[in-house]
């Protein structure tokens, strides 16, 4: 099959399992007295985002109590009869509401093995949860998507600058009070299987994919591993996956196709996937959330040198 986004027709090479080296580390950035210390902050950025793509935040400004309180809802909301899950389904062409192993990976031409639950603001009109049932879960959940947004977009201002571009560029370009917004909080529940049993090859928690969007900021439980990372290829052209920790204090981020090509493809949206669990793993679910920091739909997306994206 072939795609008209160039990204989509790379994924469709890629579903093979390759090679694990877990020699190479993550960077870690501190972002402790991110005012004060912001051009050492900015420079690990942008190392970060030029080398690898992926990075970890610690000493962030979102409360990890905010952060377990959301992972309780989510579990909740998982949780329901799929009945109730239904009466709040992805909207048709929006990323808005539930779907159940919907989504299918060039890279693996199977579905997903996980549901998911999407919150993008200006779609969400009738497909919130019912709040007898779940009373926090819309509280909560909004205050997760802004504080996420908040800093997406201080992460987004320093490659702003470093791309000789105005601070508040990307800031701009994410207008929350828009029609066109369109960043999405994402919950994930990757599905159990029944004890002892073993996967079938080929299929994929969530196959090998780069993400469309400028950035996105991953929410892991510790304990609840999967999620890797494609940095590079080794000498012999073999793809080379890297385990990404799961810490609950941690945000995992990495760059996605849009913020790639508004820097001239400096900046690296990298593959990555979450493996099957293993067979000790494989009766356990395991829970994620990931805010995408998206473009508003009527941006225009060109770097200096006026490559361009729409």
């Amino acid at each position: 099959m072939s795609y008209i986004l160039d990204e989509l027709n790379l994924e469709s090479t890629i579903g093979h399992y390759g090679e694990v080296d877990n020699s190479r580390a993550i960077p870690v950035i501190d972002l402790t007295d991110f005012d004060n210390r912001r051009e050492e902050i900015k420079e690990s950025l942008w190392k970060a985002a030029t080398e690898v793509g992926f990075f970890q935040l610690s000493n962030h400004s979102i409360p990890i109590s905010l952060i377990t309180d959301a992972f309780e809802q989510s579990a909740l909301f998982f949780s329901q009869d799929p009945s109730e899950k239904r009466s709040v389904a992805l909207l048709e062409g929006q990323n808005a509401g539930w779907e159940y192993k919907n989504q299918v990976r060039p890279s693996t031409g199977t579905p997903d093995e996980k549901e998911s639950y999407q919150i993008t603001l200006p779609k969400m009109e009738g497909i919130w949860p019912k709040s007898e049932l779940l009373p926090m879960f819309q509280p909560v959940m909004l205050y997760l998507e802004q504080q996420a947004w908040k800093l997406g977009m201080e992460i987004l201002s320093c490659f702003a600058e470093k791309l000789s571009m105005e601070r508040d560029f990307f800031t701009q370009a994410h207008d929350r009070q828009a029609n066109e917004y369109q960043s999405t909080l994402r919950l994930i529940h990757y599905l159990p299987f029944p004890e002892g049993e073993v996967p079938k090859k080929g299929v994929w928690r969530a196959g090998a994919h780069t993400d469309f969007d400028c950035l996105t900021m991953v929410f892991q439980k510790e304990g609840e591993g999967g999620l890797q990372a494609c940095p590079g290829k080794d000498a012999q052209g073999h793809q080379v996956w890297t385990d990404v920790e799961p810490k609950q204090s941690l945000i995992t981020c990495n760059i996605g196709d849009m913020l790639m090509r508004w820097s001239d493809d400096k900046l690296k949206s990298t593959l990555h996937r979450v493996r099957m669990p293993t067979e000790a793993e494989s009766s356990k679910a395991r829970y994620s959330m990931a805010f995408f920091c998206q473009a508003n739909k009527d941006k225009v997306i060109q770097g200096p040198e006026k490559n361009m994206m729409r």
